[in-house]
């Protein structure tokens, strides 16, 4: 099946599915950082759109725990970076109907929080279709070594994402149901 396909199914099972974004139990990823050994770090979230796993309760705990957020800002040519943000900031919304953070201080994260379409047990994710997040892990993969973890429902796994030379696979998975490394 195309990605094209592939994307349509089950985005239309998730706005079926489900009338609000959902959240995974904050736990599972305060274990997965704390088996890492991760803490005090800064951590890429995303603003949830389109029925996505919402990452914003996540995003409030690990606030608590001293992590420093960031979310993405759209740029030209399917580009994107992520800039500092807290619940405090007011958002502006692009393009895409989606909420970013007005662009003061530019940030590399040590912790990617990644939305998903669909993903495979291999740890690769099929995403909206624009290459922004396969663009900026390979960006900031010149710059540093760093976490991504993909925030899927666990209906979103597939047998096989396709996959060509521009896609990124992600270090964990992390569902309503189970954990991919």
């Amino acid at each position: 099946m195309s990605k094209k396909k592939i994307r349509k199914k089950i985005l239309n099972l998730r706005r079926l599915k489900f009338k609000k974004n959902i959240t995974i139990r904050t736990s599972s990823l305060i274990n997965i950082l704390k088996q890492k050994n991760i803490y005090k770090k800064s951590i890429g979230g995303y603003f949830p759109v389109n029925f996505e796993i919402d990452d914003l309760n996540l995003l409030r705990e690990l606030r608590k725990r001293k992590f420093k957020i960031s979310l993405p800002v759209i740029k030209k040519n399917n580009q994107m970076d992520f800039f500092d943000w807290s619940f405090k900031d007011p958002l502006k919304v692009n393009k895409f109907g989606i909420p970013e953070p007005e662009q003061k201080k530019l940030v590399y994260p040590d912790i990617i929080l990644v939305p998903i379409v669909a993903f495979d047990s291999l740890l690769f994710r099929l995403g909206y279709g624009g290459g922004y997040y396969d663009r900026y892990i390979k960006k900031l993969s010149s710059k540093k070594s760093f976490l991504t973890i993909g925030l899927a429902f666990s209906f979103q796994k597939i047998i096989k994402v396709p996959t060509n030379k521009y896609d990124k696979k992600l270090n964990i998975i992390l569902t309503d149901k189970f954990i991919l490394k």
